[in-house]
């Protein structure tokens, strides 16, 4: 057992630049400073763009409501994804968003749909082996280490703290449209008396612009990072056992295989619930950011129940 373990640890590394090579990022087209033009996660990035804007006029030609020729069957969804598509939507709205927000549901929905789905959707892609059929099929870029597509974008720390620096200038403009800039800036005091509001509207603003995007991105980059270095740790396994026959022997190779793909299997499964997890957190601590900054005090939230209580009489 000792000398298949270090067998297998020499030749872990199946391939090129280690299993963490299949996760990062690969150039693909570079000026002569070493200037990425073109890498894979930008085809990623791209083809997200494109299945987000085809499959979406799709999905909403499929579930507008049809002509009056069609009777009852025009309010009917056409589809089995389209209809799971008005489910997951009609959910994050009802159920996640609108508890939060309240009035301003609507307008925020279609900026909390692109997060969501954008993420979504690159979460799948990358579970999708595309660098390793571009090599298969082009044995030089393997080679030289380039990628036309593929690898995963959102394991990028570049593009999850692009899409974090989205997500904080949404959430605290809205804030500022939703209070005013003033009730923004006493909104990061914390009605505490002179001078300690001043070192709480320094922690808070701190906490604002710059603590809570870096969260959003850490997050999602150390979560998508993790479970794909470890598919791609578990079929180095497999590529170095089927590879080195002659050191382990067939029964070494052929156990650490199946036993190796078992575990792949298992894995990826829990990586296709946290592609949907991960979508779903980003965009739920991004719905809960925008709602922290909803400030109103005690008495004019009772004013407001006490005023739509008498327009509720009133309309009796």
């Amino acid at each position: 057992m000792t000398n298949l373990l270090i067998n297998l640890a020499g030749v872990l590394p199946a391939f090129p630049g280690g299993p963490d090579q299949h996760v990062y990022n690969h150039p693909f087209l570079k000026t002569e400073s070493g200037l990425w033009i073109w890498s894979a996660n930008m085809g990623n990035l791209i083809l997200t763009g494109i299945i987000m804007i085809v499959g979406g006029l799709w999905v909403a030609s499929r579930v507008k409501t049809g002509p009056e020729s069609q009777g009852h069957d025009r309010w009917i969804t056409k589809g089995r994804w389209p209809h799971l598509i008005e489910v997951l939507c009609v959910y994050l709205r009802d159920e996640v968003v609108q508890p939060m927000l309240g009035d301003r549901t609507r307008k925020m929905m279609p900026f909390l749909w692109t997060m969501f789905f954008f993420i979504l959707i690159n979460n799948i892609i990358g579970l999708i082996p595309l660098l390793d059929i571009q090599h298969l099929i082009f044995p030089e870029m393997e080679k030289h280490g380039t990628a036309f597509i593929g690898t995963t974008a959102t394991q990028n720390i570049w593009v999850t703290g692009v899409l974090a620096l989205i997500a904080g200038f949404v959430f605290n403009v809205a804030a500022i449209a939703r209070i005013g800039f003033g009730g923004y800036l006493k909104h990061m005091t914390g009605g505490a008396p002179f001078p300690i509001s001043i070192l709480l509207f320094i922690i808070e603003f701190i906490g604002q612009i710059v603590i809570k995007p870096v969260a959003l991105a850490i997050r999602l980059f150390a979560n998508m990072t993790a479970g794909h270095i470890l598919l791609a740790v578990l079929f180095s396994f497999v590529a170095g056992a089927l590879g080195n026959v002659s050191k382990i022997g067939y029964l070494g190779a052929g156990g650490v295989s199946l036993v190796s793909i078992a575990g792949a299997i298992g894995i990826t499964f829990l990586e296709l619930f946290v592609a949907v997890l991960q979508a779903f957190v980003f965009m739920f601590l991004t719905t809960v950011f925008i709602s922290l900054m909803d400030h109103h005090d005690e008495h004019d939230h009772e004013h407001g129940h006490d005023h739509a209580d008498g327009h509720e009489h009133a309309h009796a």
